[in-house]
């Protein structure tokens, strides 16, 4: 993928008899060129990125753990069985987590349009393959290679977002951004049911071909590429100690249950997992360029908020798998009932996620991440004293109380990571708040799913779920702690209040 600075650089010279040489630029460079250039200098543009950003990022996202909701069928349609296909949704969880870093740190180091552009294809083409997939190890295997490539997306939206927002704006555009990153996966498991039962699974991915490829198309002639660092090398050691050490606490986590806590081979990878861990630090502090430079680890905003991103997100993710199950096997509702409830969280989310980036812009960052990460800990409480006879307004409060949490508090952090680190950084930041997230959400689902299925025996089946509810809500109150440490940036420009400036005349948004 060629910048406009490349496209110089690659001018075709005809020579006629007689004639001197003629420069011609080949026409879908100069399209790309003309239409970048004409759309830059509007000062709408930053918007117009962060519009095309997020539709790449949904285009990816959605297809996630779309597949959640009807293993059953997909194993009966390969010939193989429930257990085998679950990572259908556990391959790609966990690539996506694991894979971040590498992505985002290639994104600094080569270009964020060029490597967003990259996933987006093979986003596509992996898509392509997994509709025509013909066992169920294919089928892993295309959907794995799909979210491992699909997870440069992300922080490369991130990076090239943060680079054209100013530093005191950034969290207005981060409350879209987290819309669209944890709505798509969600509207994935609710719209999944419907798509699978009326025209097949496969029809899905066959669909996300076009829808990938208009946002290859989109960011081509839209994104703006970021400067390459040749002098840089990439981490290789780094991030293969860093992944080998995700994967490892991960399956540890998702297959523990399955089989059994004291299994050789659950303690060896669970020992692996923090051993990789002192190895990448010993690693990061030699080599000239880390994957990771680990003065941002003793930036405040940057640990503090990507910690309250895990904690949120442990609560957040896992009270929204057991949910669905709670009340199908406790309250008896039919699918269709359960899925009208849970509807509530991801729309609460939709709403307030944009309208909150607004209000952290007068309030700070600390105050909307503390507020978000109350409002999670009040709805795992609230989900907690849910109990039959409950109404179901009780329980779509309580719902609807999880959805307003991270709705708050995403944006707000996600800005504070982003002012925390130098711009030349943004990539890999923006995944290792990736990869922290998607470690809350497979371990919170893991632990919570455990809580309610070890303690019915002893407790009874409502008050299970309530424990795996309350422990959800003591691991959020953790994130209310680390909130707490996040300063807020400064929110006046030029000794002008932010407040009182209109987003159309703001200096930086101009340029």
């Amino acid at each position: 993928m060629l910048t406009p600075e490349d496209s110089h650089h690659q001018e075709l010279s005809i020579e006629a008899p007689g004639g001197n040489e003629v420069a011609v630029l080949p026409w879908p460079l100069m399209l790309r060129q003309r239409v970048h250039e004409r759309m830059s200098g509007n000062r709408r543009y930053p918007w117009l990125v962060l519009s095309v950003s997020l539709f790449g990022l949904f285009s990816v996202g959605c297809t996630i753990t779309i597949l959640s909701v009807s293993i059953p069928r997909i194993a009966e349609d390969l010939g193989s069985d429930t257990s085998t296909v679950t990572w259908v949704v556990t391959g790609p969880l966990l690539a996506f987590a694991v894979v971040g870093p590498a992505m985002g740190k290639l994104g600094d180091l080569y270009g964020h349009r060029r490597v967003y552009g990259w996933s987006m294809a093979c986003v596509s083409l992996f898509a392509a393959l997994t509709a025509v997939a013909w066992t169920a190890g294919a089928l892993i295997a295309f959907r794995t290679l799909g979210a491992a490539t699909g997870a440069a997306v992300g922080p490369a939206s991130i990076a090239m977002i943060n680079r054209l927002f100013p530093r005191e704006r950034r969290v207005q555009a981060m409350g879209y951004w987290s819309m669209v990153a944890a709505g798509g996966p969600v509207i994935g498991v609710v719209a999944g049911g419907p798509i699978v039962e009326t025209f097949g699974w496969r029809w899905i991915f066959a669909a996300q071909v076009p829808l990938t490829l208009t946002g290859l198309l989109l960011a081509l002639l839209v994104l703006p590429e970021t400067e390459r660092r040749e002098e840089a090398e990439f981490d290789v050691a780094g991030a293969v100690v860093l992944a080998l050490g995700a994967t490892s606490l991960l399956f540890a986590i998702n297959r523990g249950p399955l089989w059994g806590w004291s299994d050789p081979a659950i303690l060896a990878t669970f020992a692996i997992a923090p051993a990789a861990l002192l190895l990448f630090l010993s690693i990061e502090r030699r080599v000239p360029s880390p994957l990771l430079p680990l003065a941002y680890l003793r930036r405040r905003n940057f640990t503090f908020a990507i910690a309250t991103q895990g904690f949120t997100n442990f609560a957040y993710m896992g009270g929204f798998v057991i949910t669905p199950l709670f009340l199908e096997s406790v309250f008896d509702y039919p699918e269709t009932r359960v899925g009208g409830l849970m509807i509530a969280r991801p729309l609460v989310f939709a709403i307030s996620g944009p309208l909150a980036g607004y209000v952290a812009v007068k309030v700070g960052e600390r105050i909307s991440a503390v507020a978000g990460a109350s409002f999670v800990v009040a709805s795992m409480v609230a989900l907690a004293s849910v109990a039959p006879g409950s109404s179901d307004v009780v329980i779509v409060g309580a719902l609807a109380l999880s959805g307003l949490g991270l709705g708050c508090s995403s944006p707000a952090l996600a800005a504070s990571i982003a002012n925390a680190v130098d711009e030349r950084d943004l990539g890999v930041a923006g995944a290792f708040q990736q990869m922290t997230a998607q470690l809350g959400v497979v371990i919170g689902i893991q632990v919570m799913q455990t809580i309610s299925v070890v303690r019915e025996p002893s407790v009874g089946e409502v008050a299970a779920y309530g424990e795996a509810y309350l422990l959800g809500g003591a691991v959020a109150a953790l994130g209310v702690v680390t909130a707490c440490f996040v300063r807020s940036s400064d929110r006046r420009v030029e000794g002008v209040p932010l407040a009182a400036l209109d987003d159309d005349r703001s200096p930086a948004l101009a340029r």
